[in-house]
């Protein structure tokens, strides 16, 4: 087969280390990749918006399937665009992405289906939202309703830190569009948790848990960021819980979905938090998360192809997924600044030190290649991965590996799943 993977940060370098694995795939291709995906696949100068040039790229190369990974282009309806043209992808159509596309759509159809998640409101206008604040209780949480990076959500601890939050963002546009609309929700407390699915419109198949740390520095504190790190499995997600999510949520999110008219093929990220009244869902993702997809993914044992074409096909209930009884930490190696300014262009040194160590990975997220070195390109620049027998294990295998890599303005949390120390 030949498979063409649409994105080019650290999600799709995990992708990409899976797919190659498979027996099935003779080429890969992806577009536009980055300097660590180029080891894997051949990188194809084409942005992840641009459809037209997508659908030709992959006619001329008779592809045999496509997975479209981020989640502004399956908003954005690229699925379709292949689809319409007669070729395979693997992801949600536009017209279920806005799971993910929309905080107000998934809020209502929770609500609609009785789907456990937090209080809300939503609003269109920065006066009205205003004007609830003045009766609001806090802590509270406001959401641009539009895509943001993962960083359109803001804690507002006190009304006045609430008022500048609907003013950035409302008024300021800091997320664009995505602000035009904002749900207002009650604040939640508990642990957070992330489980991923394969959806394939009627049967779902959940992967194993993880959980991110979206906060820029240690202790959760800073600005909130595309996610610092994680771990899998999250030793908060017990059997007990499963059982609650699968009943309670899972399948009642799918099945709603199909009700609605918007039947879901792809990955569901269910964004938990396990509060003191059972797990409720704090936001749904309609792709594989970043960077849990570097942990959940080296831990798995299928061919992720099969499951790819099973979701396409409506069979998925003939797979059953296999994860290794061990566990993951992936540590993301930031450019100093980020989310805020950074600069970029400095050298990384030493990724040739992951090439011969079982159970380690470096995933790309922010390289490219200049005059034959790879350097730093974004605010998160690469997610150091290590397996381990156990979740302590694993976490010190992952700060020892962020050891063997150097460049200029590197910067990490210290505290990626300190969580699992009280467990």
């Amino acid at each position: 087969m030949k498979i063409l993977l649409v994105g080019g940060g650290g999600r799709e370098h995990a992708l990409a280390w899976k797919i190659s694995q498979s027996d099935k795939v003779d080429k890969l291709y992806c577009a536009p990749g980055n300097a660590g995906i180029a080891e894997l696949a051949e990188c194809v100068d084409i942005g992840v918006m641009e459809f037209d040039k997508l659908v030709n790229f992959a006619k001329e190369k008779q592809i045999d399937l496509t997975v479209v990974a981020p989640d502004d282009p399956l908003a954005a309806g690229a699925v379709d665009a292949f689809e319409q043209a007669g070729l395979r992808a693997f992801g949600p159509r536009k017209n279920a992405a806005i799971l993910e596309g929309s905080k107000a759509f998934s809020k209502d159809l929770m609500k609609k289906y009785n789907i456990p998640t937090a209080a809300y409101e939503t609003f269109d206008s920065a006066e009205d939202a205003l004007a609830y604040l003045e009766t609001a209780e806090f802590p509270i949480v406001l959401k641009a309703d539009g895509l943001a990076l993962g960083k359109g959500v803001l804690i507002c601890n006190t009304k006045d830190e609430a008022k500048d939050g609907v003013k950035t963002l409302m008024l300021d546009k800091q997320f664009g569009s995505a602000g035009n609309r904002i749900v207002v929700e009650e604040f939640m407390t508990g642990r957070e948790v992330s489980v991923l699915s394969f959806v394939d419109g009627k049967t779902i198949k959940i992967m194993t848990s993880a959980q991110d740390h979206k906060r820029a520095k240690d202790g959760d504190k800073g600005l909130n960021t595309g996610g610092m790190g994680t771990f899998s499995p999250s030793p908060f997600y017990t059997e007990e819980v499963d059982a609650f999510c699968r009943e309670n949520i899972y399948q009642k999110t799918v099945d709603a979905m199909r009700e609605e008219g918007r039947e879901f093929k792809g990955v569901i990220f269910f964004g938990l938090m396990l509060t003191d009244k059972g797990p409720k869902v704090l936001e749904y993702n309609a792709r594989f998360g970043d960077p849990e997809t570097q942990v959940v993914l080296p831990r798995m044992k299928n061919d992720i192809v099969d499951i790819f074409e099973a979701c396409i096909d409506g069979r998925l209930d003939e797979i059953e997924l296999e994860f290794e009884d061990n566990a993951a930490v992936c540590v993301v190696l930031a450019s100093d600044g980020y989310p805020g300014h950074y600069e970029k262009g400095y050298e990384i040194k030493g990724l040739e030190n992951f090439k011969s160590k079982d159970g380690y990975y470096v995933f790309h997220a922010g390289s490219r290649f200049e005059d034959g070195k790879i350097v730093t390109n974004g605010g998160r620049v690469l997610g150091v991965t290590a397996k381990g027998d156990t979740l302590k294990e694993a976490r010190a295998n992952a700060y020892e590996a962020t050891k063997w890599i150097d460049f200029a303005n590197k910067y990490m949390r210290n505290d990626i799943g300190k969580a699992i120390d009280e467990v």
